[in-house]
This record gives C-alpha cells, structure tokens and sequence, in this order.
C-alpha cells in the first residue's frame, strides 16, 4: 500500500490519478489533496478518500470549505498548505500535477522531506533541473516522470546502458494547427487552439501544445531526467498519438513505447513501477488502427519548440525566463488580450532582455521569475493599448 499526496488533485491530472486510485483500491490510499479554488470539487474529493489533510491555496475558498465541512480532514490553506501536504509524514509519494512555476517550492519540500516524486510538472525540472535533480540525488529519491512521453522513455530506457543511447526522439502530435502557415496562424481563435486532436487536457497545456512551447519545455525536461545532451534530443512529429516516444541505440535499434492517448496508463505505471499492475483502461487495437505518421517540426512557424532549444543549451537561469514569460502570454492569449503569434515575440523578447545567470539557487530562480513575469506583463501591456 502507498500512500499518496496529491497536489492539483481537481485539475486534469490530479482527477485521473484518482480514477487510478479507485481502480486499485488496495494498492493506494489517499493521504492528502490540493487544489486552488476549485472548494467544491475538492469537497466532493475529501468525502470519498477521507484524506488526513486537504489544502485550498486559495484563502477564500479554503474559508468557504471549512465554513461548510464537517468531517475529519484537517483543512489548511495558501502556500504554508501546500507545502504541508507535499511534506507530510504519511506520504510515500507525492503526485505533483500544478500547473507552472507553483508546483516548484512543493515539489522541494517533498524531497527534503524524503518523498518519490510523481512529476507531472514540467515547469519544475524546466526552471530548477540542476536544483531539482541534484536534491533527488542527495535525498536518495526517485522523480518517476507522469508525462506520456517521459513515461516511454523512461519504460524504454529500463535495463539500458545510458552510453548505449544514440538520441532519444520525442513524439508530438502537432496540435490543433499543424501544417498552418504563419499567416493562418495570425487569426486563429483561443476556441481552435483548445480544440486538441488526439489528447483532452487543462487549458495552458492544450495552448502550449498548440505553439509547440509544451514539446520545447519536454526538450529540457529530458535533459534533466536522462542526462541527455540537447544534441541527442529530437522531437518528430506523430498525430496520430499512438507511439509516445523512442529511444534509438548506437547499435541501430529503436524502441518504441505504444498505447492509447490515455493519461491514467502512464500515471498508473508512475505509481505502480517497478511493477505493473493490470487495469481495465482501453486497448490499442492494432487491426483498426490504421496508419502510423512522421514529420519533421515545422519550428520557423511553431517557433515555440526552437525558442525552448535556444533556452535549453543557454542554461542557467534562461529556462525560468522562458517558461514564466510563457505562461503570462498563454494567460493573455486566453483572455483574449494579444494573439496567438504574440506569444512568441513575449517569450522572445522577455529572453533577449535579461542575460542568463549560471548556478541560481532557488532564491535567485523566484528573482528571475518575477522579473520575467512583470517584464512581459508589460510587453502584454503595450500591445494592448
């Protein structure tokens, strides 16, 4: 039995871990929820799984829930919450499915605190990889990646000999535009970038992929969990979602991990691993399956993947300036205050104003944070008027 904390428990992830969850009751026990507003969601949550402690980041909402509940869940709330829950005793492992830079100091504090890590926040190893991985050496833990890819890559990589890999290729279904022109790209609607062909996931993902910023910020985070130069790191194109990334030998073999665009295989194999425990989730039905596609990123239209890149082999504190000026675009996009192109001249812009810092410390990485994130808020600002 392990016991799991589960931080982003209403958002996307978070509600698949949970279906993962019931469908191995004897396997898991739920210790722990956050989540930030969602108070009702997160109610419905506590009463199933009688978690030990449930945490709203937002005051107001965690105020509204402990006004209304009447159980046995200790309710705690902001971010002194979160880190109680990544932290807490019971827990062997904490699932962290937040969305950007948030699920950073968390994911921390669980380490310090001597948990296995569930990632599903990208963001963390993009903006603090050398931190993050270095904390996980020195506490004795394990960072089992929750992503699809990561997760076939780690399965391809079991019982290899890193020194035997040629590259590893990172699949991408291209998103909701693939093979658009730039200028088509100029007028597409925030309602046609969430509309993903083959994955339902939150909203900020769904437009990251669409821009191919997720696949570029997948690119970094490979680098930090497989120690991987950005030489061997290729993205390819797949639309079809089926193969959900290889791993290529120097021997000229290529492994392959296939399945069904479903997000609860990989978390179930992330939180049962090293085993692999039987599940009723659908099937790949090779019969009916039909073709299986390759292209190469179109990256002077989708610049995101190429600006990740640029970051990437940068290093230092570039990744943070990248990934923060991306989720104040992304969050504008989303209200309708710039367009979908603009999202790339913020990231570009905010990148090119601020040199790169060797070394940062998590002090220095909140710095940089917050100059990106007021630095682009500006530049939203200007096209605005």
């Amino acid at each position: 039995m392990k016991n799991l904390a589960i931080l982003g428990s209403t958002g996307s992830i978070g509600t698949q871990t949970l279906d993962v969850v019931r469908a191995l009751p004897d396997r898991f026990r739920v210790v722990a929820l956050a989540a930030n507003t969602s108070d009702e969601a997160l109610e419905a949550q506590m009463e199933e799984f009688q978690p030990a402690l449930a945490v709203l980041t937002d005051e107001k909402a965690a105020a509204r829930l402990a006004q209304r509940y009447r159980g046995r869940t200790e309710i705690q709330s902001g971010a002194a919450g979160l880190l109680a829950a990544a932290s807490l005793a019971e827990a062997d492992v904490v699932v962290t499915s937040l969305t950007g830079f948030a699920g950073l100091a968390p994911t921390l504090a669980a380490l310090d605190a001597g948990k296995d890590i569930a990632l599903a926040n990208k963001e963390t190893l993009v903006v603090a990889g050398e931190l993050v991985t270095r904390r996980a050496r020195e506490k004795g833990t394990d960072i089992l990646p929750v992503d699809s890819e990561h997760c076939a890559l780690f399965q391809c990589l079991q019982g290899e000999q890193r020194d035997t890999v040629e590259s590893i290729l990172l699949t991408a279904s291209g998103g909701p535009f693939r093979g658009r022109s730039k200028d088509e790209l100029a007028h597409v609607s925030i309602k046609d970038c969430l509309a993903h062909p083959t994955w339902s996931m939150g909203k900020k993902i769904t437009v990251d992929s669409a821009t191919l910023v997720n696949k570029g910020l997948e690119v970094i985070e490979a680098h930090w969990l497989y120690d991987m130069p950005y030489d061997k790191i290729q993205v390819v194109v797949h639309p079809q979602s089926v193969i959900h990334s290889m791993v290529a030998f120097r021997d000229g073999a290529v492994m392959a991990q296939l399945g069904v665009p479903d997000m609860r295989i990989p978390i179930q194999y992330a939180l049962t691993w090293p085993e692999r425990q039987p599940s009723n989730f659908r099937r790949l039905d090779f019969w009916n399956m039909g073709s299986l596609t390759f292209e190469k990123p179109d990256c002077e239209t989708f610049r995101g993947l190429k600006l990740a890149y640029e970051a990437g082999k940068t290093g230092g504190t570039a990744p943070c300036l990248l990934n923060a000026a991306n989720e104040i675009a992304v969050a504008a996009f989303l209200a309708g205050r710039i367009g979908f192109l603009h999202i790339y001249e913020i990231i570009e812009k905010t990148l090119s104003a601020r040199p790169a810092e060797a070394g940062a410390d998590y002090d220095t990485l909140c710095r940089e944070d917050a100059w990106a994130r007021e630095y682009a808020a500006g530049l939203v600002a200007e096209r605005t008027r």
